[in-house]
This record gives structure tokens, C-alpha cells and sequence, in this order.
């Protein structure tokens, strides 16, 4: 059974850098389809980056390439989200999820694993 652990996050002005982190035990990042997905007040979650399984080709929204780098550490089992030139249209509840049997990170659901969050704001 895989489990995620966020970390990372904070608070920063608008133009900064933050570094979100998710840990997985349970299975090696090789073996699982991985994404990173926030959630506003009053909106929908939405997918922001993730990576696929084996190869861990990257994928990003359109509102963040450019500004956000997707990685993998498979030595720490951990997936990183470096987030550069924040805006206040970036805050949000920043969730992990995975999936051994999906390929494409936009389609994990909440039939998936998910990680309880965690909060990046950021101030104009």
C-alpha cells in the first residue's frame, strides 16, 4: 500500500521561489505515476504537474510551464516541485497523488492515493 507525505510549502511574496515535497513508502517511485494537484478556496482541484511511471516523463498546466520544475529523487523516493515566480493566483492546498496501474498523472483521481496537503500562499 503506498503512502505519500507532503512537505514543504509556506509563505512567500509574489515573484519568490518555493519547493514542495512528497515522500513515498510502499512502493519505489519507478513503479508509480505520480502528480502534484492544489485546491483553492471556492474552486476545483486542479492538476498542476506530475511525472509518469518508469520513465517519469514530466508533464505540466499550462498556467504553471515555464515556472514550475517537476523531479524525482529515487534515492530519497521523494517527487519535488520547485516553484518559481509565485503568483497570488498560486495559492492553494498543494496535494500529492499516485497510482501504480495509471499512466497519465492528469487522470489521477480521488480513487487514487493522495497525501493530506500542503499550503503555499502567496502574497502580492
Amino acid at each position: 500500500q503506498v503512502q505519500l507525505s507532503e512537505s514543504g510549502g509556506g509563505s512567500v511574496q509574489a515573484g519568490g521561489s518555493l519547493r514542495v515535497s512528497c515522500t513515498a513508502t510502499g512502493r519505489t517511485l519507478s513503479e508509480i505515476t505520480m502528480g502534484w494537484f492544489r485546491q483553492a478556496p471556492g474552486k476545483e482541484r486542479e492538476f498542476v504537474a506530475g511525472l509518469t511511471r518508469s520513465a517519469g516523463n514530466s508533464a505540466y498546466a499550462d498556467s504553471v510551464r515555464g515556472r514550475f520544475t517537476i523531479s524525482r529523487d529515487d534515492a530519497k523516493n521523494t517527487m519535488h516541485l520547485q516553484m518559481d515566480i509565485l503568483k497570488p493566483g498560486d495559492t492553494a492546498l498543494y496535494y500529492c497523488a499516485a497510482s501504480s496501474s495509471k499512466w497519465n498523472p492528469r487522470y489521477l483521481d480521488v480513487n487514487d492515493i493522495w497525501g493530506r496537503g500542503t499550503q503555499v500562499t502567496v502574497s502580492s
